[in-house]
């Protein structure tokens, strides 16, 4: 029998954290041996056939499964290479322990019928008929649950919301609820990602069966999983994933769909419509009615991580709901980190086990700078109160408002002749705190309110939020974005924080009038250490690679040239715990 992956001694050694900081019991031991049926046919109510590879224990028996589904290439789940697209979990992991890992495309991709609607209502049909039918094949027990994170964990709130009767349990970590949300960010296209996202999709989606599963990338695997290789990807970060995805870009690939659905992201559709209402699970996700584990890495800002907490409070249905928060490094490629508590997790809901996973607060999450695992039973922890800061006219990010004034900076559109700025010339602000005296565990939600001028009818206003250590070393936060005509606020759905932006209607701005902006930032939670200062950088494009950019996901341009200037009545509204529990 091949080694089976896991975190004890002689087992292929799991990259990442494997639990939120606890100790679980009755665990399911590896005692299986592994194998594969390859090229599976599923057929859904409409006849198309969907692809999957079947990976179950050796021998006779029923287990439970569980189905990852996305549009990328299954044949190379277990590649073990760090690309942003290996995130079904290790079939090396699941199957020794008992359960069948059903690794499946979404129809258009990987050999899959029909054409890829990208999180569309189709998809969810799909998904729904996906488990059903692994329920009722002879190798399951009748007990479903789900795995993977990113697309795969989408995938997974999918079917969820189809209510599949056979589904059990879910694990989404690192799930996007919102198409318009993780592509648009309240107006302002994420090029960075979309665009090569989409081309790599298309590029994998038009490579033959033969193809991944040649004696090459077979050759690789092994050679990937060596064990000085293998744990070097632990460190493998969100701007690594984007240069793999960008070197697509330089390759052919079909069209169709994919350019047409970038087309509707980019050009078609920059305002919520029905075209994104039908990609938004969010009113969806009360029909939820199975036990649902969220999470994700506290880095993840420009994509899954304003996902999270939102889906915690929408997921109303559900039985039981828990959150696990990670640090630096939690979601790596290939994907391997919280085996070990999704472990208890199945163990709990799709065989009976008493595995202590739902001891304690519903969320545990990892506080940088604290380097500690805390616990609540709400976001933000009721422990948490808003401070206001303030944006000074003179660059400090002060409790006191300091003299009125204002600050200017500079955004030029193309083809404006100029190949470089004039001296002085100004791209984008910083504010900068005074050294912390104590230190300052922020958690929560975070908004800036923008007291600002435009000449521009339009603009966009893209913040970011550092901690500075005494040294200069800068880490980049969290982040928030804006285009100026969608500033229009949901009181209704609003809260001190969390200010609602329907980005439905499009008003231009007023030139030279100051305006009022509620730009949220993404949640978040870190301790600012005593000695370090806070830093908030605003600019209007964030091409230039001297500006902010968390995981290099950077936008899309307006495209209108403005002198921007911020008075010095706004302020950022910080969410500062005073009591945490450890």
């Amino acid at each position: 029998m091949a080694k089976a992956a896991g975190i004890d001694p002689g087992q292929r050694q799991l990259n990442g954290p494997q639990t939120t900081g606890r100790d679980y019991r009755n665990l399911s031991a590896p005692i299986h041996g592994v194998r594969c049926d390859e090229d599976v046919a599923i057929t859904v109510r409409d006849g198309v056939e969907l692809m999957a590879d079947v990976h179950r224990p050796a021998g006779d028996g029923r287990f439970p499964a569980l189905i990852a589904a996305s549009p990328y290439p299954r044949q190379i789940q277990n590649l073990g290479a760090p690309m942003g697209f290996i995130e079904a979990g290790a079939t090396d992991f699941w199957v020794p322990r008992g359960y069948v890992h059903v690794i499946a495309n979404l129809r258009g991709t990987g050999g899959s019928g029909g054409t890829f609607g990208f999180f569309d209502a189709q998809e969810r049909r799909d998904l729904y008929d996906l488990v059903e039918w692994a329920a009722e094949q002879p190798w399951c027990d009748g007990n479903v649950g789900m795995i993977g994170i990113s697309y795969f964990a989408m995938a997974q709130l999918e079917a969820a919301v189809e209510r599949p009767p056979h589904l059990r349990a879910i694990f989404p970590v690192a799930v996007t609820t919102d198409l318009y949300e993780a592509a648009v960010h309240h107006g302002l296209f994420s090029s960075g990602f979309v665009t090569p996202f989409l081309a790599m999709v298309g590029l994998t989606s038009g490579r033959s069966d033969r193809f991944w599963r040649s004696d090459l990338l077979e050759a690789a695997r092994a050679v990937l999983h060596t064990k000085p290789l293998h744990h070097r990807f632990a460190t493998m970060n969100g701007e690594s994933s984007v240069a793999v995805l960008h070197a697509a870009l330089k390759l052919h690939h079909d069209p169709h769909p994919w350019d047409d659905l970038w087309q509707a992201m980019a050009v078609e559709h920059p305002l919520r419509d029905a075209w994104w209402d039908e990609r938004d699970l969010r009113p969806l996700l009360d029909r939820v009615e199975v036990p649902t584990y969220l999470g994700c890495d506290w880095d993840n800002v420009p994509l899954h991580l304003p996902s999270t907490f939102a889906a915690f409070r929408d997921l109303t249905g559900a039985p039981v709901t828990r959150v696990g928060m990670l640090g630096e490094f939690g979601l790596t490629w290939p994907w391997e980190s919280l085996h070990v508590e999704a472990l208890a997790w199945y163990d709990h809901w799709l065989k009976g086990h008493d595995t202590g996973i739902l001891d304690g607060p519903a969320i545990r999450y990892w506080l940088p700078g604290a380097e500690e695992w805390r616990a609540s039973d709400v976001w933000p922890p009721q422990t948490v109160a808003h401070r206001a800061l303030a944006l000074r006219a003179d660059g400090e990010l002060g409790e006191d408002a300091g003299p009125p004034g204002e600050r200017s900076f500079l955004v030029l559109g193309e083809g404006l002749g100029r190949s470089t700025g004039s001296v002085g010339e100004t791209a984008q602000l910083e504010w900068t705190s005074v050294p912390l005296e104590h230190d300052l565990d922020v958690v929560g939600e975070i908004e800036v309110e923008l007291r600002a001028t435009a000449t521009a009818i339009d603009t966009a206003w893209i913040i970011t939020l550092q901690d500075v250590a005494p040294d200069g070393a800068t880490v980049d936060v969290t982040a928030g974005w804006l285009r100026a005509s969608l500033r229009e606020v949901d009181p209704e759905r609003s809260r001190p924080g969390a200010p609602e932006l329907p980005c439905r209607r499009a008003a231009a701005v007023v030139t030279g009038r100051m305006t009022i902006y509620r730009i949220p930032l993404v949640s978040t939670a870190r301790r600012f250490s005593a000695g370090n200062r806070l830093r908030l950088v605003i600019t209007g494009d964030d091409h230039d690679p001297a500006t902010p950019a968390i995981m290099g996901f950077r936008h899309a341009p307006v495209g209108t040239s403005s002198l921007n200037s911020i008075h010095s009545s706004s302020r950022l509204l910080l969410p500062i715990d005073e009591g945490p529990t450890p």
